[in-house]
């Protein structure tokens, strides 16, 4: 009963070789104001958990709703500004 021989592996010499695929531009671009928006929301979010620790029962569900469903929307919806590079 002889043994197989190994089978011959066959790796890349570099990461290069695997990411040879195009990159496609969706045409999203990240600019100053979209950074702005995600900021002040992660502020209004930290704001509204604040004061829901603190027992506001009425401040808190507002800064909470406007920074989930306002804020961060916003600054993935709206259009940057930035160069054309896209990831």
């Amino acid at each position: 009963m002889g043994m197989s021989p190994k089978p011959i592996v066959v790796r890349p010499k570099s990461l290069k070789a695997k990411m040879a695929a195009p990159e496609v531009d969706l045409g999203f671009r990240w600019g100053m104001v979209n950074t702005v928006l995600l900021v002040l929301g992660v502020l209004v979010l930290a704001g509204g958990y604040k004061s829901l620790a603190g027992g506001s029962l009425t401040l808190a569900p507002v800064l909470l709703v406007t920074g989930y469903c306002v804020l961060i929307p916003a600054s993935l919806l709206v259009r940057g500004s930035g160069s054309n590079e896209g990831e």
